[in-house]
């Protein structure tokens, strides 16, 4: 409804006096329109692109400008963007930080990629960590995670964390990274099962005790899906695995799902509501076409499904349907 036609019903309806709509409409001709989320999506792209093409850049002329003059350059402008970011600091607290001023949080951002960018090209050109690739991914995950804390950052915060979850899969076993289906049938499986369990009870514990609460988000998220993504793979595995039986799998999914459920209440969260339907609904869908199996049910079989699949289908639709309803009951 346009502004005039709501101003002119609320009038019709005695709720406002002609001072008062004169008074909206000249303040809504007036009020200067914000730019501030669209100035923070142009200042994350262009860091981005700088990064991007500062290693398309380098790449291309490599030769002429020399192996000391790049490390002199990528470590300046690193030291320069942490330095700016650590000079512009705020006070430690455990709550979260009073917004300030955005360019801090991306000149931590540049400073972080710079360091990838460093390390890559180091190990690249001068083996610099040899074969010891899991000092190479622990050290960005101790720094990344250390700076978040300190300078109250989510997003280096996601960035360690993924270089935790790196240092832990190539830890476990190296060179499964470099075949197929490794998830599936290398030990890589139990291990992002555990680290993403332990991620979600990082997240739950800032949550409820109020250590970094506005962490919670990133922690859960990637390690609900981190677990999730390992136990679910192994449903649809042909070759059993030992290490979790599918059973057990389904189980973990099913408890996981009515957890992530059960915070989206709590936190009134669309994201880990989604999270948890489809992934409960992919296990529950899995135990029924498994049972079926067992029981030859042919044609009766082919049926149930068509139903089972109608019927579930609805209820998850009816359930999103209602879902502010579902998560405002809290």
């Amino acid at each position: 409804m346009l502004l005039s036609h709501l101003l002119a019903d609320l009038q019709a309806r005695g709720l406002l006096l002609p001072a008062q709509i004169r008074a909206i409409a000249d303040d809504e001709q007036t009020r200067p329109m914000s730019l501030h989320q669209e100035l923070r999506a142009a200042l994350y792209l262009g860091v981005t692109l700088l990064t991007g093409g500062l290693g398309v850049l380098l790449y291309q002329h490599l030769d002429g400008i020399g192996f000391l003059v790049l490390l002199a350059v990528m470590a300046l402008l690193m030291l320069t963007s942490f330095g700016y970011a650590w000079r512009r600091r705020q006070s430690f607290t455990w709550g979260q930080n009073t917004p300030g001023s955005f360019l801090p949080d991306y000149a931590l951002l540049l400073g972080c990629l710079l360091f990838l960018a460093l390390e890559t090209y180091c190990q690249a050109v001068f083996n610099l960590f040899g074969s010891r690739y899991g000092l190479a991914t622990l050290l960005p995950a101790v720094l990344f995670l250390a700076l978040a804390y300190r300078l109250d950052h989510r997003g280096v915060l996601a960035m360690g964390l993924t270089a935790l979850g790196a240092w832990v899969g190539v830890s476990v076993q190296p060179l499964s990274v470099f075949t197929a289906n490794a998830l599936l049938t290398s030990q890589l499986g139990i291990a992002g099962v555990l680290l993403g369990l332990a991620l979600t009870a990082a997240g739950l514990h800032a949550e409820f005790t109020r250590h970094k609460p506005h962490f919670a988000f990133t922690y859960i998220s990637l390690g609900a899906n981190v677990a999730l993504l390992a136990a679910t793979a192994v449903l649809f595995d042909y070759y059993p695995q030992p290490w979790l039986p599918k059973w057990i799998a389904v189980l973990l999914v099913l408890l996981l799902s009515a957890g992530l459920i059960w915070y989206a209440r709590h936190a009134r969260s669309y994201l880990f509501l989604l999270m948890g339907v489809c992934y409960g609904y992919l296990a529950l869908t899995y135990s029924f076409i498994r049972l079926l199996d067992f029981s030859n049910g042919g044609e009766a079989g082919v049926l149930l499904i068509s139903l089972y699949f109608m019927l579930s289908a609805g209820g998850v639709i009816v359930l999103f349907m209602h879902s502010k309803e579902f998560l405002r009951r809290a």
